[in-house]
């Protein structure tokens, strides 16, 4: 098996091609965005049950400790251990009984009080006996096994300290982090508002999926995928519209829409046709292109701006394209505006299942699925033989995108790549 070294030059060595000097590398394209793009600035105050999904923009911190107070971990019997002198078994007298969200009186030498998970843990008490080790006959229960010290219970602040800092602004409120809020009694978070983002879709060819087309036309990909990539709740989805078929509809398109949106998102007409009419309508207005094509394949054209207040992503037409493009530039641009913590994906190294054999001169970005794992414990992806931009049929069975090197024409099996999940914002 043959094992290539780690990639470690920039952009996966898509940089410095005499024949693509007029591109950029996929990590240049990064840095700009990064550089250019700069969160929203409203924030708002909500509750946390309908935080989901938001981007926090303050840090949480514990308003008590967590859990409160000692308290059991199990149902069974509370009892001073150095109580139980001499050898075992002991028999002792429950003269309590201690339900959660209730407290129970001190214990005093020799007894037990009986009680339940998560209730406080009397005084004087030190461990808690499951009640499967327990014999109990009417009011006495009998302990044949000594307990330790500490045996069954929570203690106070084991979990958090009061004034603990426990997440940081910048963090996605999902399931996890919204346990984590609530029991640092959170129960308000301030978050960022959410992105007003605005599609437009170009094409004449394209119409409704399942709707009527003539013979020279083809339902439209990019719409429903885009608008369900955008499907987040930290994004407001506040237009979606299909392209004029002219440089003036376009353009009055593009102005309405970044009057109303942060990020304009456009596909299809950003390459060099007499019919690509979104960059010279965007020039028209004013707008500032910050990169135009990136040395990538598919998605070369892919391209960067912003239209007045707003950010503008030009993603390609053809439907694989602008789905990888969103993958890898969508994705990033959506974290920065959102102030989302960590604004690329992260990658990860994978081997490759089969050998490869491709036209060298861009970083190709081709769907791989996962496949478990080798005799040394790498991960190995599978794929389809070449990347077609038009082609998405394979898609669902996908787990995200390998980076092949710009300058390698063959990949043995067993090739050390990079490897990005599929990442749903």
């Amino acid at each position: 098996m043959t094992i290539h070294q780690a990639i470690t030059s920039p952009g996966c060595g898509c940089d410095g091609q005499d024949t693509l000097k007029s591109l950029i590398s996929i990590d240049e394209a990064l840095c700009r965005i990064a550089a250019h793009a700069a969160p929203v600035g409203r924030t708002e105050s909500m509750s946390l049950g309908h935080a989901a999904g938001r981007i926090l923009t303050q840090p949480i911190r514990s308003r008590s400790m967590a859990p409160p107070f000692d308290n059991a971990a199990m149902d069974g019997y509370a009892v001073a251990t150095a109580a139980l002198t001499g050898d075992g078994p002991w028999t002792l007298p429950v003269v309590a009984r201690v339900p959660a969200g209730q407290g129970g009186e001190p214990l005093v030498g020799a007894m037990a009080a009986r009680i339940f998970t998560g209730a406080p843990v009397p005084g004087g008490a030190d461990a808690v006996v499951m009640q499967e080790d327990v014999s109990r006959d009417g009011d006495v229960i009998h302990i044949r096994l000594r307990p330790a010290p500490g045996l069954n219970i929570r203690r106070a602040g084991s979990d958090m300290a009061a004034g603990a800092a426990i997440m940081d602004k910048g963090c996605r409120l999902g399931p996890r982090e919204i346990a984590t809020c609530a029991a640092a009694g959170a129960g308000v978070v301030r978050v960022r508002r959410r992105l007003r983002v605005a599609l437009l879709v170009t094409g004449d060819e394209v119409r409704r999926a399942g709707g009527f087309r003539a013979a020279a036309q083809i339902w439209d990909v990019n719409t429903p995928m885009l608008a369900a990539a955008l499907g987040s709740a930290s994004l407001e989805l506040v237009a979606t519209e299909h392209g004029a078929d002219s440089r003036t509809g376009l353009a009055r398109q593009l102005d309405d829409m970044a009057s109303r949106a942060d990020l304009v998102i456009t596909t299809g007409g950003i390459s060099i046709g007499e019919e690509d009419h979104v960059k010279p309508a965007l020039a028209g207005l004013g707008g500032e292109i910050l990169f135009s094509g990136v040395a990538i394949k598919p998605g070369k054209p892919v391209s960067f701006g912003r239209i007045g207040s707003a950010f503008w992503l030009g993603l390609p037409g053809n439907p694989l394209s602008a789905f990888v493009t969103w993958q890898i530039f969508g994705t990033a641009l959506v974290r920065a505006l959102t102030g989302e913590a960590g604004s690329v994906p992260p990658r990860r190294h994978v081997v490759t299942a089969a050998a490869i054999r491709r036209k060298a001169g861009r970083c190709e970005l081709r769907p791989a699925t996962l496949a478990g794992f080798d005799a040394h414990c790498r991960e190995v992806v599978t794929f389809e033989d070449a990347t077609h931009s038009g082609r998405v049929g394979r898609l669902p069975q996908a787990d995200g995108l390998m980076f092949l090197p710009a300058d390698a024409e063959e990949l043995p099996v067993g090739s050390l790549v990079e490897f990005q999940p599929f990442h749903q914002i």
